[in-house]
């Protein structure tokens, strides 16, 4: 008897005994299709997935640490807009100087000269570091919640014991595999994310605007987007360190129905490496096959 995909993809969703065997099945042909990509990619990769709906699951190396780089910028701006609550954080204006957007690494918004001359917006911030990855809008943000603490104080509180942030931009990608500094698990960061949009740690309006700002991201075209269908509506945040850390954490809506969470992080053992982004679409085509 030929059995369903979605069936078979009931991973610990509470598939009948009849089916286990073909759940176990199709569980271990994905962990094994993903294991090939790794292996090719001489990469350690890890992958959580899961259909809001059913929920369903892909899991690989799922509760491993993996260096966060800039996916954390939507923690941030997930902690401002918990923190704003009659619109006066959102509004305030952040001066700033060349110095400390030049410190931080990468400034294509702040480093405009208008910005720089006038100043931006807490909210105007938000929105440069999740759609542009502004390094120099992410630390001001920072500097404003309390420092890189204050965004493992808020993982915390919205029932995240994994991710962590410890550095400032640029320092935290330096990405060392024998640190846990500025790490978190394919599987804490997904929940995190599902819990910050479609979930209940933000009032709906907050997390509108932070799935707002994830759907406006420019710096993805290459990992998560190009793996998934064309037709899914994808919200994504990338990061992107030293030894080959490529990173995309995103919310994507197939067409018709629930939202499903997808983290891909990866890292090599080569302190040069480069980013790889097409192992992190090879990823995410995998996980989209799994779900189709």
């Amino acid at each position: 008897m030929r059995v369903n995909r979605r069936v078979a993809l009931a991973l610990g969703a509470g598939a009948a005994l009849a089916v286990a065997v073909p759940v176990q099945a199709q569980a271990s042909s994905i962990t094994n299709r993903l294991r090939d990509l790794e292996e090719q990619h001489g990469a350690r990769l890890g992958v959580f997935a899961s259909d809001t709906g059913s929920g369903r699951t892909v899991l690989y190396r799922s509760n491993e640490r993996f260096p966060i780089c800039s996916v954390f910028k939507t923690l941030a701006a997930g902690a401002v807009l918990r923190r704003d609550q009659d619109g006066s954080l959102l509004g305030k204006v952040i001066r700033y100087t060349q110095a400390e957007v030049d410190k931080s690494g990468y400034g294509p918004i702040t480093g405009k000269p208008e910005n720089l001359a006038n100043g931006m917006t807490v909210r105007a911030l938000c929105e440069a570091t999740i759609t542009y990855s502004d390094n120099a809008a992410a630390n001001f943000l920072l500097r404003e919640l309390g420092g890189p603490s204050a965004v493992t104080r808020f993982c915390r509180s919205i029932g995240d014991p994994v991710t962590r942030l410890d550095r400032w931009e640029p320092e935290l990608n330096s990405a060392e595999p024998w640190q846990e500094l500025d790490t978190t698990s394919p599987r804490a960061i997904g929940q995190t994310y599902a819990r910050l949009t479609v979930g209940h740690a933000l009032e709906r309006p907050d997390a509108r605007q932070l799935t707002d700002w994830l759907l406006a991201n420019t710096t993805g075209a290459n990992r998560l987007r190009a793996g998934l269908p064309g037709e899914w509506r994808l919200g994504d945040k990338t990061g992107t360190g030293s030894y080959g850390t490529t990173n995309d954490v995103g919310i994507t809506w197939p067409p018709g129905r629930r939202p499903i969470v997808v983290a891909v992080l990866t890292t090599k053992p080569d302190q040069k490496a480069g980013a790889d982004e097409p192992l992190v679409a090879k990823a995410a085509g995998l996980v989209a096959d799994a779900f189709s």
